[in-house]
Order: C-alpha cells, then sequence, then structure tokens
C-alpha cells in the first residue's frame, strides 16, 4: 500500500466517515450528504476521540483546504485529502461547533470562503421553517413563492442564497449552477426531515451567490437514475430562449409609485366601470428597426402613450409568463413565476407595470394553469415521478395541444398555480387575471373521443377537482387583492361561471362572451343581401346577455389559423369591407358587456396576425385603415364618458330593444341607460348598403337627441351621410314608445344618439 493510501485509511480510521458514504458524495447519490460534510461531533465508539470534531469537505479541482477560527482568523488544521476527487477530512480537538471558514488554494490562488455546509437546515435560521413544511403539505400556504426556489437569504451575517424545492420522490437533489461548475457533486440539498420523516421539501444554503447567477436542479429518482436537469418552477427570472436555466433574481423591494391607482383601482375595475381592454402580444406590436424585441422599458414608451390615445383603459398581456416556444405565443409555459426573459428582467416587467399605472391605465395578464409542455427541464416527471401531472393519460395529457395536464387534485399542486396567480398580484401589481383555456380544464372529455377519458366519481364528465381549484383560486384573488379581477376564457354553456362560489358558482368576476363572438362574427361575413335569414344571429347574443358578467372579445383567436383577419372577414368591396368592419364596432361597443379588442384591430390589419414580425403600421397611410383607428379613438371616449353604456353592461334593465326584428332591412335598435336612467343612449345599426331617409326610432323621453357618433362620417372613411348633429323628438307612438325621432340611417352604420336636453 502506498504511503498516501496509507496516510487516507488513518485519516478515515480515526473519524466515523466511511468509504461507502465517500463513494456516494463523489457520485453525486447520496440522499443525506448534509450529516457527513460540514463541521460536526466525531461520535464513534472509540474513547480516544471524544471530545473531537471532524470537519468533511467535498471540493474537485483544488489543491488543499484548511480551516479557519471564524473569529480568529487562526488556521487551525489541513484537511486531508482522503479521496482523489476531492474529499477532504480533518479531525480537531474540540468539543462545541464554532464559526469557521475554509481556506482553499487552487492553482497557487488563496481564497477564505465559507462552505455551505456549516449552515445544515435549522428551522429557526432557515427559509423554509416547520409551519412552511405543515403548510406546504395541505395545499394552504398563502405565499410559497416567498419560501421555494431561489432567493436572497442571511445567516449570522453571512449573505447568500437559499434555494428550497419539493421533489418527494427524488433519492437525491442538487444546486448545480454557474457558481460550482454546473457540478451536482458540490452543493446536494438536504432533505428535511418533518414530524420524523424525510418531508420531501430539500433545502441548501450557499453563501456569496452573486444575483444573476444561473441554476438547475440536478435530480435522481428513486433508484437513483440521474433525470433531465431542471428549471426551478418557482424561478421568478429565466435565461432567454433556447437557453432554460433559472437566474437569481434580484428581489430587493421595487420602489413602486402607484399608489394613487392602487387607492382608485377598485372604482376603476368595478361592474359599472368603463372597461375597454387592448390585448397584446408583446413581441410582435412593435420591433426595433433591426427585429429585435424592445425590451419592457421600450415598450412602456411607445405602447402606454398609444394606448392612452386610443383611449382604452386596459392593457391585457398574452401570457409573459416564461415559455421555451415562440410560436406557442406564451400559452405553453414553464416559468409560471417568471416574466420571460425576451423582454427584460423581472424589475424591467415591474417598470412596466408602474408604469402603466401611473398613465392611469391598468393591466392584465393571461395566466395558463391549464397545462403545460412536457420539456425536459420543465415540470414532466419533475422527481421520476408523474409530480405535477396525473400518471394516467386519460387524465393528463390534452390531445389538441400535446401538453401535459395539472393533477388539480392533489394539494400541493393545487397551491402551487394558486400561488403562481396570486404572486403576479402580489409582487407585480397586477389588476387582473385572465384565465385561459377554461373549458379544458371543466371537462373530463374537453377533445376526447369515446373511451379516452375517465369519469369522476359519480360517473359525470365534470372535472370536479378542476372546479374546487378554479373556485379556491377566484376565492383567494377577490379576498387578498381586493379591487382586482378575473376573467375567464370560457366557451361553452357551464352555469354560474361568473357567479359567487357560495352560490354554486365559480367565481369569476367576469367571462368572455364566446357565444356573441362567433355569432357576430358569423352574420357579419354575409353577404347583405343574405343578411336577412341570419337576423337573429346578431339579436340572440341578448337572450343570454345578462346571465354572466360578460366581455365581448375580438381576440387573437380570431385572427389565426387561417381565420383571417377581422377585416377578411366582412364581404363586399374594399368601401363595404371598411364600411361593414366600422359598423360591427359601433354595435360591439355599444352591445352590453365590457370590450376586448386584439391589437391590430383598431387599425383593421388586412391580414392575418403573424408572431414573428410586427404589425403593419404602415397601413395607416391608407385613409381606410387611419379611418377605422379614428373610428375605435372615438368609440372608446363616447364609451367612457357615457354611463349609460357601461354602468349597468351586467344587469338586464340598461338594455331594451327598440327593434330587432326588421330582417328585411337588416336594422336594429336598441336603448341603453345608466344607473340614473335619465340619460337614455338610441343606437341604430344598419347592416346593408341601402340609406334610409326619415327613419322613424322609438325613443323613451321627450327631448333632443344629438348624434354623438355616426360610423359612416367622413372623418372615419364614409359616405358622410348623418343628420347635422341631431333631431327633436316628437310625439307619436313608435316601436313601444310614445314619443319617436326621425332619422337618418347611413348605409353599413351604426349611429349613436344620446338625449342632449330634456322636453318640459
Amino acid at each position: 500500500m502506498s504511503s498516501t493510501m496509507s496516510t487516507m485509511k488513518s485519516v478515515l480510521n480515526n473519524t466515523d466517515i466511511k468509504q461507502t458514504d465517500i463513494d456516494a458524495i463523489v457520485q453525486a447519490r447520496h440522499g443525506a450528504a448534509h450529516t457527513i460534510l460540514g463541521l460536526r461531533a466525531l461520535t464513534n465508539a472509540v474513547s480516544s476521540s471524544k471530545g473531537y470534531l471532524v470537519i468533511s469537505v467535498f471540493m474537485p479541482d483544488v489543491d488543499s483546504v484548511a480551516i479557519l477560527d471564524k473569529k480568529t482568523q487562526k488556521q487551525l488544521a489541513v484537511l486531508t485529502q482522503v479521496d482523489e476527487a476531492g474529499f477532504f477530512v480533518a479531525k480537531l480537538r474540540r468539543k462545541k461547533h464554532f464559526a469557521y471558514q475554509l481556506k482553499v488554494t487552487r492553482n497557487e490562488q488563496v481564497e477564505i470562503i465559507e462552505d455551505a455546509f456549516a449552515y445544515s437546515f435549522d428551522s429557526q435560521r432557515s427559509i423554509l421553517g416547520e409551519l412552511d413544511i405543515h403548510l406546504l403539505n395541505e395545499g394552504n400556504h398563502q405565499k410559497p413563492y416567498q419560501k421555494l426556489g431561489a432567493h436572497q437569504h442571511s445567516i449570522d451575517g453571512v449573505e447568500g442564497v437559499a434555494f428550497s424545492l419539493w421533489a418527494p420522490n427524488a433519492s437525491s437533489v442538487s444546486v448545480i449552477g454557474d457558481f460550482n461548475q454546473w457540478d451536482g457533486r458540490v452543493h446536494p440539498m438536504e432533505n428535511i426531515v418533518h414530524h420524523g420523516n424525510c418531508s420531501g421539501y430539500w433545502t441548501i444554503f450557499i453563501p456569496n451567490i452573486p444575483l444573476g447567477s444561473l441554476y438547475k436542479f440536478e435530480l435522481k429518482d428513486t433508484h437513483g437514475n440521474t433525470l433531465a436537469n431542471k428549471a426551478d418552477p418557482y424561478g421568478s427570472q429565466a435565461q432567454y430562449r433556447p437557453d432554460t436555466a433559472s437566474m437569481v433574481a434580484n428581489e430587493q423591494a421595487y420602489p413602486w409609485q402607484d399608489a394613487k391607482w392602487l387607492a382608485q383601482r377598485a372604482q376603476r375595475n368595478a361592474r359599472n366601470a368603463a372597461i375597454s381592454i387592448y390585448e397584446v402580444h408583446l413581441g410582435s406590436w412593435k420591433r426595433a428597426d433591426n427585429g429585435d424585441f424592445l425590451n419592457y422599458r421600450e415598450i412602456a414608451t411607445e405602447l402606454i402613450p398609444y394606448v392612452l390615445e386610443m383611449g382604452f383603459t386596459h392593457i391585457q398581456l398574452m401570457p409573459v409568463s416564461e415559455y421555451p416556444f415562440d410560436g406557442s405565443w406564451g400559452y405553453q409555459p414553464v416559468g409560471l413565476f417568471a416574466p420571460t426573459a425576451r423582454f427584460g428582467s423581472r424589475e424591467d416587467f415591474q417598470y412596466f407595470v408602474d408604469s402603466c399605472h401611473q398613465a392611469n391605465l391598468g393591466l392584465l395578464i393571461d395566466w395558463v394553469p391549464g397545462h403545460f409542455p412536457s420539456d425536459s427541464h420543465g415540470l414532466a416527471q419533475f422527481d421520476g415521478t408523474h409530480l405535477y401531472e396525473h400518471e394516467d393519460r386519460r387524465l393528463g395529457f390534452h390531445p389538441d395541444w400535446n401538453t401535459l395536464i395539472y393533477n388539480y387534485g392533489r394539494t400541493e399542486v393545487a397551491n402551487f398555480l394558486r400561488a403562481s396567480a396570486m404572486h403576479w398580484l402580489d409582487n407585480f401589481h397586477v389588476d387582473g387575471i385572465r384565465v385561459d383555456a377554461v373549458a379544458s380544464m371543466l371537462y373530463l372529455d374537453y377533445s376526447r373521443k369515446e373511451g379516452e377519458w375517465l369519469p369522476n366519481i359519480h360517473g359525470g364528465r365534470e372535472n370536479l377537482e378542476a372546479v374546487a381549484f378554479l373556485q379556491r383560486f377566484n376565492e383567494e384573488l377577490y379576498s387578498q387583492y381586493p379591487g382586482t379581477f378575473s376573467v375567464a376564457e370560457e366557451s361553452t354553456s357551464w352555469p354560474g361561471v361568473s357567479r359567487p362560489t357560495d352560490s354554486g358558482g365559480l367565481g369569476f368576476g367576469y367571462k368572455w362572451n364566446m357565444g356573441w363572438m362567433n355569432d357576430s362574427l358569423q352574420y357579419m361575413s354575409e353577404d347583405p343581401i343574405h343578411k336577412k335569414y341570419h337576423h337573429d344571429k346578431l339579436s340572440f347574443s341578448l337572450v343570454y346577455a345578462f346571465d354572466e358578467n360578460f366581455v365581448l372579445p375580438l381576440s387573437h383567436d380570431e385572427v389565426v389559423h387561417g381565420k383571417g383577419s377581422i377585416l377578411a372577414r366582412m364581404p363586399g368591396d374594399t368601401w363595404q369591407q371598411f364600411a361593414n368592419l366600422r359598423a360591427y364596432y359601433g354595435f360591439m361597443w355599444t352591445h352590453p358587456g365590457k370590450k376586448l379588442l386584439f391589437m391590430g384591430c383598431e387599425f383593421a390589419q388586412g391580414k392575418e396576425w403573424e408572431h414573428d414580425g410586427e404589425l403593419d403600421w404602415q397601413q395607416l397611410d391608407s385613409h381606410w385603415h387611419s379611418g377605422v383607428q379614428r373610428l375605435v379613438k372615438d368609440l372608446n371616449k363616447v364609451y367612457t364618458s357615457t354611463p349609460a353604456l357601461y354602468e349597468k353592461d351586467c344587469m338586464h334593465d340598461g338594455f331594451a330593444w327598440l327593434e330587432h326584428d326588421n330582417s328585411e332591412q337588416s336594422i336594429y335598435s336598441f336603448v341603453r341607460v345608466g344607473e340614473d336612467g335619465n340619460s337614455p343612449v338610441i343606437v341604430i345599426c344598419n347592416f346593408t348598403p341601402q340609406c334610409h331617409q326619415d327613419y322613424q326610432v322609438g325613443v323613451p323621453v321627450a327631448g333632443f337627441y344629438q348624434e354623438i357618433l355616426n360610423s359612416d362620417a367622413d372623418i372615419y372613411g364614409g359616405s358622410n351621410q348623418g343628420n347635422l348633429g341631431g333631431v327633436e323628438s316628437k310625439l307619436g307612438q313608435c316601436q313601444g314608445q310614445e314619443q319617436h325621432i326621425s332619422i337618418t340611417v347611413p348605409p353599413l352604420s351604426t349611429v349613436i344618439f344620446s338625449l342632449a336636453w330634456q322636453d318640459n
């Protein structure tokens, strides 16, 4: 035996360290490396070893390691290398633990460092305490994103990063990153013991990790097989795709300047408020001259003034949670807690939200709890088991999108998802959450054939676990963040989507009115000569308009996948297409329900939306397109300044038909009233190219009715047929009213009148 090997064996014989433990640590498969590494009491039975401590360090690629008394900086011992891979050991004649540092020599360079294993789990000092684990196991932790993931932390005055992860079926877990050469042997995590058992929550405190450091988790399954390296499920910042590591984010309190907005947003987001939403895909609204993405700060500089000029009250962003594939538009996210790095950092996104609020604009984000992609660095088979998703593909796989479905019945998973939504409200001050693809969550047989799905415990098709999840999500949102609101993209007739949970509803603030959207677009696509055969398509929405609190959406979904643009669906020649679109927008803005319009639709972009370029802004050089843009601007102005058009959006007594059965002329007319009931608005929509003179419309109050908007005005590109500013009502029954007005109804138009003054 060589003298070196003899020395190594002698050192180990004087400690309680087993070669099998060293081998497991060197091979990154030791599930409890914290019991070996660091400074601890020597516990073997040799009497001569009593009153000693042993220090064990694994550091590959170093020449020597010494231990220093941190208080005196006195060198106490040089550790002996007992394994060529880099395992060092020393025995110290001391009885009590003490603060220490390591003196490391590498390539003749000496460095004094802190040892991560001087800070094994201590519920009094750890970022993840006993109560946290209890609440996480119950699925009742209010803010798990403050505990799990990577967080700046301090122990005994030492600054560093606390890493915590839920992986109950892993046999070992390590943090790997650019601070340890992505070596899974260096920083094995500790599986926290809770009530005498391993909890499945792994943690480690690593001193002196700089902000911006890249990291992942290396896991081994129950059989010791190494899994694909995983990004942090709770990571709040990620690498720019195609790279997939998480980043240690700057979590210092952002200097928010939006207190004024927060104080008033409950009123701005109320159901009796004017809400007109501009839906935006940040990657394709505008781009830099070289085609690169703008960052959040640059977008704020350009987007916010534009939205203000257009008169919208809110911006809604398509998903900004980190996602790997541009072509998913964000609807297949991997990092539910991280703003996508495509447009900048966490702080940059906070700046964007803050800028919106300072400009009195609300901000909503799309949130995707319905499914997730199977990318290897994501949640799929996270710890070697189906941890986040259902194991049975009949419950856990989406055939439409080739994605995986969350197991909503698992308390930790439901807690994770709810927390991701609350995180955006908490740390980013967003005003609302629009939940994507709710129908796919509610129905077990969604897009499945017979035999491809499993019924619930009652034999039905309803996903009872998803229902309970959505109800609790809404309860938490409205109780913890008053003044914010939720919106469901729900395309079926599920009852009570926007009704309170205590009355059996799902608890959403609003539901997208997909029925209105489908029916109205089908109607508008018909040639005027055929519209009379489809007259009820446009009026049917009022049969159920107040069953839910509705948002009328013309969203991105209506301008993709071969559907063409909204403009392209309008029939006729160029003049008629634009006139039809203007009349349609007029109908939409006066119909009960809040408004949502996808970017580009406000100036009638001619082609289908493409995510990999910017909008066709050059089309605004055409008077056709600039006319539609001006109309939308004026519609928003009329809408937000006319209480009758928004105060009773969700109440049946705010709307009444005047005429909905005039199929021969394809004319509709109705009245809207606000909460005072004294300032009615009269709307007339004509969906044929025929102009009608002296057309009589009933009005509820005698007086002068001002024409406040006419979509046929020449400033919008119309033929400029109108009513010279307004008309006086006349006595005489019409459409069930005692008074009427006699007006010109322009071709393919919506005309809006407001009572300017009332006759005595």
